[in-house]
């Protein structure tokens, strides 16, 4: 097909083509004219650098990291250029301005001058040496906080769990990268700190809309079933729809199974047996104002902080969550086992720390330690000369011990992962306490309600060890050792608020009174 070119169409084309290569040479020649700014070079030495620190005393701490810092950047800036302040500070900016979202107090020591570098209507009175200093200790601040409390509070709470360390030769390398703390991608933190933020974020909506109302009863106030009516019927209907844990609030006062169910989904979530009543504990627990919720949140993202990510890429690990009163085995990633267990009580905690399993002990004797020996069996030795004999305790090089055998206290089997306190797992002829909802009875051992199962489950690797074997061992009245091919780590920890597998936000009683002194730490200026 040809195509004809008309005396019009030609004359438009010229046209256009003539417009635009005056349009081209115009800009070129206006392109020429224009001034080209000075590269930005600021000189910020040592000397500069100590001056600051007179000026900015609290920030003290980051000196030598930001010494450090500009060195590797031939003393010049980081964090402007000549058009100004960069984009990567203003990142780090709004990142520090919503750390609310963290679950933490945006509280940088000089915020008045921090605030005028970014304020465009301000005039700020830093220098620009200054303004580059201040950002770079802002770096520093709050990879700190993110990163958690130091290693020495973390210890003095209690918590010897393996720590997640900050590489401060990365971190400060990746200032010249851009990169890091402030892209989530990057910075890597136990999966369950994003689930907890995300918990976070839904209860401050919450606490947004109002929360939820308390609930009101009077002194009479005993219990609710199936067929009740009641105005505290209708107020309880209210509350777990804020919560979604019942589906519509359709203003019923009569208490019925759609309501049972939905409670009972909320007690299992807040460390409750499910039951067909709701009592008083239960309306006192719903009570709880969304406020202290978040605080709970807040504390055991701070948790989370400690943990080192890298922990759950183990391919088989057992956890303890003291206040849930359970362990868990994962395996692959998977919850392949689960056993309520009984912890320490509060005069006696059970210890946050892991250590590695190594042994299995079948019909073990139990050597009582010397606190017990001393509050314990010497009183009852004063009281009855056949003490020893009724409970099956014998003398042992000057030690106490106690044969094996059903009514040992550690039962029929001991799991082992060597560790300063002297803590494991074990066996216990106790077992109603393990149908009581707060289970904090024990010296401070970690006591496990299907030990037998435990046991299985480890040694499956083992074609040799079926349960019949084991069961044999477990009740051989004979002490005998099982070595493991593989260690398996043991993880116990402390948190009062967790998200599960299916995506439900539990919370734990703070058995321990460990919380509030975390939120204080979390909230102070």
């Amino acid at each position: 097909m040809k195509i004809w070119y008309t005396p019009i169409i030609a004359t438009v084309f010229f046209a256009v083509f003539s417009c635009n290569s005056k349009a081209d040479k115009k800009e070129e020649n206006s392109i020429k004219t224009v001034e080209k700014v000075p590269e930005l070079k600021l000189t910020i030495d040592s000397i500069r650098i100590a001056k600051f620190y007179e000026n900015y005393p609290k920030l003290d701490k980051f000196k030598n990291d930001v010494i450090s810092l500009y060195q590797k950047n031939k003393s010049t800036q980081l964090w402007q250029d000549n058009k100004g302040i960069v984009e990567f500070a203003n990142t780090l900016f709004n990142q520090y301005k919503n750390m609310d979202q963290e679950g933490l107090k945006a509280n940088y020591p000089y915020n008045e001058q921090l605030n005028s570098v970014f304020d465009n209507n301000a005039n700020t009175k830093l220098s620009k040496e200054d303004t580059d200093l201040l950002l770079s200790n802002l770096y520093y601040y709050y990879g700190e906080k993110v990163g958690g409390f130091d290693e020495k509070t973390v210890v003095s709470l209690e918590w010897l769990l393996p720590r997640k360390k900050l590489n401060y030769q990365v971190f400060s390398d990746s200032i010249f990268k851009k990169s890091t703390i402030l892209d989530d991608k990057k910075r890597k933190m136990f999966s369950q700190y994003y689930k907890l933020r995300d918990a976070l974020k839904e209860y401050r909506e919450i606490e947004k809309n109002g929360g939820w109302k308390t609930i009101e009863t009077g002194e009479d106030y005993k219990s609710l079933k199936v067929g009740d009516s009641s105005a505290v019927v209708a107020q309880i209907r209210e509350r777990l729809f804020v919560t979604k844990d019942i589906q519509e609030d359709n203003k019923s006062a009569i208490c019925d199974t759609t309501l049972i169910k939905a409670m009972k989904n909320y007690e299992l979530r807040h460390g409750y047996t499910a039951k067909n009543t709701i009592l008083l504990e239960h309306i006192n627990d719903l009570n709880i104002p969304v406020s202290d919720r978040i605080k709970t949140i807040i504390v055991n993202m701070e948790r989370c902080r400690w943990i080192d990510p890298e922990l759950e890429k183990g391919q088989k690990y057992i956890e303890v969550n003291i206040p849930e009163f359970r362990l868990y085995i994962v395996e692959d990633g998977k919850i392949a086992f689960i056993s309520p267990v009984v912890v320490g009580r509060a005069m006696t905690k059970t210890v946050i720390f892991s250590g590695m399993m190594s042994n299995i002990v079948f019909s073990p004797y139990w050597n009582v330690p010397p606190s017990i020996i001393k509050s314990e069996i010497k009183p009852g030795m004063a009281k009855d000369k056949n003490y020893l004999q009724k409970k099956n305790l014998e003398w042992n090089n000057g030690a106490v011990r106690q044969l094996p055998g059903k009514n040992n206290s550690l039962g029929l089997v001991k799991f082992l992962f060597p560790n300063s306190s002297n803590i494991y797992l074990h066996d216990t002829p106790s077992k109603s306490l393990f149908e009581r909802e707060s289970r904090a009875f024990s010296h401070g051992c970690v006591r496990v309600a299907k030990p037998r199962e435990l046991a299985i489950e480890l040694l499956k690797v083992d074609p040799q060890w079926n349960p019949e074997r084991i069961d044999k061992a477990m009740h051989a009245g004979k002490e005998s050792w099982y070595t493991l091919k593989k260690k398996v780590p043991v993880y116990i920890g402390y948190f009062t608020a967790w998200v599960d597998r299916q995506g439900n936000l539990n919370f734990y009683k703070d058995i321990y009174g460990r919380d509030e002194s975390m939120i204080k730490l979390l909230t102070e200026e």
